[in-house]
Order: structure tokens, then sequence, then C-alpha cells
């Protein structure tokens, strides 16, 4: 057996936190105490109108500011998480990820509260683009599950935490829940930051990878092939249209009339409201690795075109049916499933086309586009301003569809000559080789 074979084994066989395994569980549990950041924050909108009257638009700008915050500076965390390995960066994010919502319980004008929100985007973007890229790294023959999974922590961990989030709010104010959630947060994940090691997949699972490109591509020659920007641009617009739906749903709820009204499910009677987020984040959580899985066996341009359609028709049920309080939980849970398999999918297809060495940097500029698209969050409080909130759910659903037939008639087709002439190249460089 050979040194790499004997490396390989003994990674395979690592026990304990250093196996991969162990290591991608640490990842999930870092996403789920930093997931409150951006699920957590609907259930605050309005106590913070209340006391401020600020306006629901000029403190969802804050959101906004924290989407782009944690998204815009993945990429420079992914190149340090290259250089230096996880665990310093993941454990910044975690001092970030607490004082951030503890700067929100202090904040008593808008530029604190967009402040707040810059400290929160830096934590949340070390500990997520950390994590997404040594599960990417660490799984090439699972890719879509692998990056489902830690995704799912993200999506999913809010669901654990927002009923006493909610209550909390009810009977102690905002101000002490941001500041009693921030600690606990930022203190889990840095406790967790300290067992992470930098990622190396077992050379079983390189051989495994049948889909993967056979070159590497840094993220400047990434940035340079037109497959990538088709990506962004089919990112944008289904971020955009759930971003909506995470930021908005708590004032839709209220102006539809039927947030507070009590609803029983499994014996448990809640607002809806609450109910609908605890509800809709399972669902966020469960399709991603669910869609990853599914994207494994059936190729990530049909899981796209499945699901961004799905979440198209969700909006539309929603905008119709939604004043009814059981169809308003029913299809904003459809929305939330069929919106949250982006954070698996595109992280899974951006490895499988740019390679696994430059993982981290890569996805995290792909994954850029979630900030781009927050930027039209506040767009929604506009249109709703104008038009209600039927005009929202038309756009959003129009931009959705759009992307879900993108995958099939423009990027698949793309990506499959992209492929085909790496392919190529690599044949006539080994021929060359050959030769000499």
């Amino acid at each position: 057996m050979n040194s790499n074979q004997t490396g390989a084994s003994n990674i395979q066989s690592a026990k304990g936190y250093k196996n991969r395994w162990m290591q991608l569980l640490i990842g999930i549990a870092c996403m789920a105490f930093m997931a409150n950041l951006q699920y957590g924050w609907t259930l605050f909108v309005t106590p913070i109108d209340n006391a401020h009257h600020w306006g629901k638009a000029a403190i969802q700008l804050a959101f906004s500011i924290f989407i782009v915050t944690e998204t815009w500076l993945v990429p420079i965390e992914g190149y340090l998480v290259d250089k230096f390995g996880p665990r310093p960066v993941v454990a910044v994010g975690a001092v970030c990820a607490g004082l951030g919502w503890v700067l929100n319980s202090y904040a008593t004008s808008l530029p604190m509260l967009y402040f707040a929100a810059v400290v929160s985007g830096v934590g949340a973007g070390c500990v997520y683009g950390t994590c997404v890229g040594n599960a990417l790294k660490l799984f090439p023959d699972r890719r879509g599950l692998a990056a489902g999974l830690t995704a799912a922590g993200f999506g999913a961990g809010a669901a654990i935490t927002v009923i006493p989030i909610a209550n909390m709010i009810q009977n102690s104010g905002y101000e002490k829940t941001f500041f009693t959630f921030g600690i606990i947060q930022g203190v889990c994940i840095l406790v967790l930051s300290m067992l992470l090691i930098k990622p190396v997949a077992p050379k079983s699972a390189l051989v495994k990878a049948g889909s993967a490109a056979r070159v590497d591509y840094t993220t400047r020659q990434m940035l340079k092939s037109p497959v990538f920007w088709v990506l962004y641009v089919m990112f944008v617009l289904v971020a955009s249209g759930g971003l909506m739906a995470t930021a908005q749903i708590g004032p839709i709820a209220t102006d539809f009339g039927i947030a507070t009204l009590p609803m029983t499910l499994f014996g448990a009677t809640l607002p809806l409201l609450t109910m609908t987020l605890s509800i809709d984040n399972v669902a966020n959580g469960l399709t991603r690795p669910l869609c990853g899985f599914v994207s494994d066996k059936i190729g990530r341009e049909n899981t796209m075109f499945i699901v961004f359609i799905g979440e198209g028709l969700a909006l539309l049920g929603l905008m119709k049916f939604g004043h009814n309080p059981y169809a308003f939980m029913a299809f904003a849970a459809m929305v939330f499933l069929c919106w949250g398999e982006i954070f698996s999918i595109f992280p899974a297809i951006c490895a499988d086309i740019f390679g696994s060495k430059f993982a981290a940097g890569n996805s995290g500029t792909l994954y850029t586009a979630k900030g781009t698209a927050a930027l039209l969050v506040p767009l929604a409080s506009v249109l709703s301003a104008g038009g209600g909130w039927s005009r929202v759910f038309v756009v959003a659903a129009i931009i959705t569809i759009f992307a879900g037939l993108s995958a099939k008639l423009i990027l698949s087709p793309m990506r499959k000559r992209m492929m085909a002439n790496n392919t190529a190249q690599d044949m006539e460089l080994e021929g060359e080789r050959v030769a000499v």
C-alpha cells in the first residue's frame, strides 16, 4: 500500500470527531445555532416597529444588509478557510454572531440596527461558507446530500427555538430576547469551532465522484466561464422569491388578519404565525438533504426544474388561498419546501462543474447571489403598498418558474458542452504527453 492509500485509509477510518461524518455533524450543529440570525428575524420586525415606529420597510432594510454582508464576504472567508483552516474562521464567526444580536438588543436608532446587521452578517458568513465548503470537500461522492445536510442545519435549526423566542418576546420583550439568544448562539458555535479540522476526502470518495470535473478551477477562472453566470442569475431569481417569503411571512399573516388565530396541531395550540414558522423551518430544513440526495440520483438540473416550478405554483397558491388559515399554513410550507434546496443544489453543481480543490471559495462566490437577491426584499414592501401582496406573489412566482425552465433549457446544454470540451482538452493533452 503506497503512502497516498495509507493516508486515505487513515482519514476514512479516523475515529471520534476527526471522522468525516463527525466533522459533517459538527458543521451541521454550527449551522443550526446560527439559523436564527436569518429565520428568527421575522418575529422581531413588528415588535421593533411597535417600539420605535421606524416603519417596516426601514426595519427590513436591516435584513437586507445582513444578507448582503453574509453572502458577499463569503468568498473572502472561503479564501481564509483554504489558507488557515476552518477553526479560526468559524471562531470569529461565533463571536460576531453573538455580538450582532446583543447589539440589536441595545439598538435605539436605525443606524445602530444596521450596524448590528453588518456584524451578524459577518458572523453568519464565516460559519455558513466554512461549513458548506467543508462538506463539499469531505464528500465529493455525495455532494448533494452532504451540502443538503449542512444547509439543513441552517434551515431547520430555527425550528427548535422559534417557539421559545416568540414566547420570550411576548413575555420579556424583544430586547431581552435578542440579548439572551445572542449569547447562547455565540457561545455554542465558539465551542463547536474548536472541534473543526482541515477537510480532506478519502481516496475512495474521490474515485467515486463520477460526475466531478477533471479540472479544478480557481475562482478567477470560474468567473470567466459563462456557465457560472447562468448559475448566478438562476440563484438570484429563485433566492429572491424565497427571501421575500422568509422575511415577510410575519407581516403577510398580520395583513391577512390571521397571525394571532389559535391553531391546534398534534395536540399543541399556538398562534397561527408561530405554528406556521415552526412548520416552515422544518420544511426548509428537510428539503435540503432530500433534494440534495435526489439530485445525486436524477441530476441537478432535473431537480431544479421540478422544485423551482413547484415554488412558483406554491407562491400563487398562497396568493389565492392564503386568507384561509389552513391554506396559509399549507402553501407557506410548500414555498419553503421548494425553496430551501437551492442551498444544497447550487453548491453541489458548482463543485461538480468547477472541481473540489477550491470549492469553499467557488461556492462562496456563487453564494453571493443570495446577497444580490436580498436587495429585492425591501421591494416586496414597496410592491405590497402599491397593490397588496398579490403583486409580490405574482412577480416572485414568474421569476421562479422562469428559473426552473432555464435549468433544463439553458443550463443543462451549456454544462454538457463545457464538460465535453474539458474532456476533449484533457485527452489532447494526454496524447501530447504520450507522444513526448
